[in-house]
C-alpha cells in the first residue's frame, strides 16, 4: 500500500502504527523502516523483515526534543550536539533511563517529522535488506516483504545514512562515518607534539 504524504495519507499511517504495523517511510538520509516506539513485537517484525541481527539495535526517531523526556539522560554534551545538528542526520546514543543505551534522532524532513507528528516516537532503521544498500525510493522500500505500507516522499535526498555519535564514553566517539564527517561532529583531532 502507497500512502500520499497528505494529511488523510499520513493519519492513516499513523493509524496503521498503531495497529502494529512496520511501515516504510523518506527521511533526510534513505528511506526508514518504522514500528511504533510502544510496540515491541512489531519491532520484532522489523527485525525480520531485514534479516537483521537482533543485537543490532533499532533508533529511536522523534519529531521534538521534548519527547525524549523521561527516556534518556541528556548532559551538556549532548544539549550542544542536539542544537548543532538537529534536525539532521545525526544520531546520539545516549544512556537510556531504564538502563542500557539508546540511538536517537530527528530528522530533517518535512514528510518523516509530519509522520512522527502524527505517529509519536518510531523505533527505525535503513529500509533495506541487511547488508544491502538502503533504499532510496519508495518503491524500493515497498518491496520489502513484510511492510504494509510506504509513505511515499519522493527519492531520499541524502543517500547515506545518519552518522552515529556515543556519547556514553568519557569522551565523544563516533561509531559510524554518515551523512556528516567526523571532522564535521567532533572537530580536527588535536596536534600531536614533536
Amino acid at each position: 500500500m502507497v500512502l500520499k504524504p497528505t494529511k488523510a495519507g499520513l493519519q492513516r499511517a499513523a493509524q496503521l502504527l498503531r495497529s502494529g504495523a512496520v511501515l516504510a517511510f523518506p527521511t533526510d538520509t534513505v528511506y526508514g523502516l518504522g514500528a511504533s516506539a510502544d510496540d515491541e513485537v512489531a519491532q520484532k517484525r522489523i527485525y525480520q523483515i531485514k534479516g537483521r541481527p537482533v543485537g543490532l539495535p533499532l533508533i529511536l526517531m522523534v519529531a521534538a526534543e521534548s519527547q525524549l523526556e523521561g527516556l534518556v539522560h541528556v548532559d551538556s554534551r549532548a544539549e550542544a550536539m542536539m542544537r548543532k545538528w538537529w534536525p539532521g542526520p545525526l544520531t546520539l546514543i545516549l544512556y537510556a533511563t531504564g538502563g542500557g543505551t539508546l540511538g536517537v534522532r530527528i530528522p530533517k524532513h518535512r514528510v518523516a517529522l509530519d509522520l512522527l507528528r502524527h505517529a509519536g516516537p518510531l523505533m527505525t532503521t535503513s529500509a533495506n535488506l541487511h547488508g544491502r544498500e538502503p533504499a532510496m525510493t519508495a518503491e524500493e522500500a515497498g518491496a520489502l516483504s513484510g511492510v504494509m505500507a510506504v509513505v511515499d516522499g519522493g527519492n531520499a535526498p541524502g543517500g547515506t545514512a545518519s552518522t552515529v555519535l556515543d556519547l556514553t564514553g568519557p569522551e565523544p566517539h563516533v561509531l559510524r562515518e554518515g551523512a556528516i564527517p567526523t571532522v564535521e561532529v567532533l572537530g580536527p583531532p588535536p596536534l600531536k607534539s614533536s
